[in-house]
């Protein structure tokens, strides 16, 4: 067993235990982000008394496990992940019809968001089978947290742009065109991509969080224009799981028929010239529609970003 989480299981099995938790139910348990320490006692005490945890990655979910001194048996931990989902969800449903607690944590976070777990909630209900949610971290919600934003408009969670060209083109369109704030996650490797895809939305701020929870976390906000050459100055801010938050639209940005009218130009003119006529089409400013015509401009070719 870990010391370090020996009071807090003692304290989940305390307040915790209270609760009745029925047998043949689907718990859809959060997990950290990063820090360990941001589990609920809840999700403690659940994991500790389920008869299965399926899971994402069972050797990561294991580790977890350990890490907080619960005890699981290889045949406890079912796989269940993007690639096989679908068909894991009835080796789940068969254990839930035999009164077994199921626990499903994803890698990270809240499962479902981004990550499995919708396909296997949808069939356990399906089933008739009862599933609770144990609510915990989400790097969706602690970006927008720290993000600023006081405009009450909402925001959409559109998580990873597509990799290729054309289709990337298409969803930047969209966040060009949406006037809410926007969450999006990024890897590593892709993150310089998407800093100069949002660079067309020129002065709306945009706060990336990198890291979130983790020892070297980061949290900046900087106009979408200079997000690559923010990424560009220090080394260390391309690595790391990122969460980027695009700010609402100002007023006076162009709106989505202004920039569909753009895009039509750009696709049978230059890019000048398209900004020139579309200025005078739409009656919007060249200086608010040319950075929009820099991220919409046609991709000379398909192909995957890397």
């Amino acid at each position: 067993m870990s010391a370090s989480f020996t009071s807090a299981l003692r304290a989940a099995a305390d307040v915790a235990s209270a609760q009745h938790y029925p047998p043949g139910t689907l718990y859809v348990v959060a997990t950290p982000i990063g820090n360990l320490a941001d589990t609920t006692l809840r999700a403690l005490h659940v994991l500790g008394l389920a008869d299965a945890v399926a899971c994402e990655d069972t050797r990561h979910t294991q580790a977890l496990l350990r890490a907080y001194g619960i005890d699981k048996a290889p045949a406890q931990l079912l796989a269940v992940h993007q690639h096989n989902e679908s068909q894991a969800a009835e080796a789940v449903i068969a254990r839930l019809r035999q009164g077994q607690r199921v626990a499903y944590a994803s890698d990270a976070g809240t499962p479902a968001i981004s990550d499995p777990g919708a396909r296997l909630v949808a069939a356990a209900r399906a089933a008739g089978c009862s599933v609770v949610p144990l609510p915990g971290a989400s790097s969706v919600t602690a970006a927008l947290s720290v993000a600023g934003i006081v405009e009450d408009t909402g925001f959409v969670f559109a998580g990873f742009l597509p990799s290729k060209a054309a289709e990337r083109q298409t969803a930047v369109l969209a966040l060009l065109a949406e006037a809410r704030a926007v969450v999006l996650l990024e890897a590593p490797h892709r993150i310089e991509a998407l800093a100069r895809a949002l660079a067309g939305l020129g002065e709306r701020p945009v706060t990336l969080c990198r890291e979130l929870t983790k020892q070297f976390e980061e949290v900046a906000t900087v106009a979408a224009s200079g997000l690559a050459d923010w990424l560009g100055a220090q080394a260390s801010r391309t690595r790391g799981e990122f969460v980027v938050v695009v700010h609402p639209a100002a007023p006076s940005e162009a709106a989505p028929a202004d920039l569909r009218v753009l895009q039509l130009l750009l696709a049978e003119l230059p890019l000048k010239t398209a900004v020139k006529l579309a200025a005078e089409i739409t009656g919007q400013p060249r200086n608010v529609l040319y950075p929009a015509a820099l991220a919409l401009r046609p991709p000379s070719e398909d192909g995957e970003e890397d």
